[in-house]
């Protein structure tokens, strides 16, 4: 099956200029989202790996089945106010604007190896921020993995002193 296939492009989205990445036809296919998650899955399942992160939102849809897929915990970072407890801010940088990160301050221990998840990597500035979080609370970035890399926009250079994996490059 061809994965490249199941991901429809939105133009102008969400503002002019901006090719947007829709992998809902993706997640519709029980098929290609489960060779998908465990295609990934196969990337990392030799890692030392203590908790897959996954970044909101579309970073769950990924990040929840690859952590069941690799028997871990799932933990989530999420845009602002929609955490309960204590949070760890971070803002950062998109391709089209700024913003926000949060994280409870509780998720990560000290010495915790975890693998980042979303589905897109761009320009990498969600991913760096999510990183430096982890960091912050003590854990180890082992890698960064994705569903889809879009290499024209170069986010492995920001990403240079981490592992990155993209299942897919456009």
């Amino acid at each position: 099956m061809n994965l490249k296939d199941k991901i429809r492009n939105i133009p102008d989205f969400p503002k002019k200029g901006i090719l947007f990445k829709d992998i809902t036809p993706l997640l519709k296919d029980s098929e290609a989202l489960k060779e998908a998650i465990v295609k990934l899955a196969d990337f990392f399942r030799d890692y030392e790996i203590d908790y897959v992160v996954g970044i909101e939102a579309r970073g769950f849809l990924i990040g929840t089945p690859l952590a069941l897929e690799l028997d871990k915990g799932f933990i989530p970072i999420r845009k602002p106010g929609k955490l309960p407890h204590e949070v760890l801010k971070k803002e950062y940088e998109l391709e089209y604007g700024k913003n926000v990160l949060e994280i409870h301050k509780d998720a990560i221990s000290d010495g915790d190896k975890i693998l980042i998840i979303d589905d897109l990597l761009a320009t990498g500035g969600t991913t760096y921020a999510a990183n430096k979080m982890v960091e912050e609370l003590g854990g180890e970035v082992v890698a960064c993995g994705f569903l889809l890399e879009l290499d024209a926009l170069n986010g492995r250079e920001i990403l240079k002193d981490y592992e990155v994996r993209s299942l897919l490059i456009d």
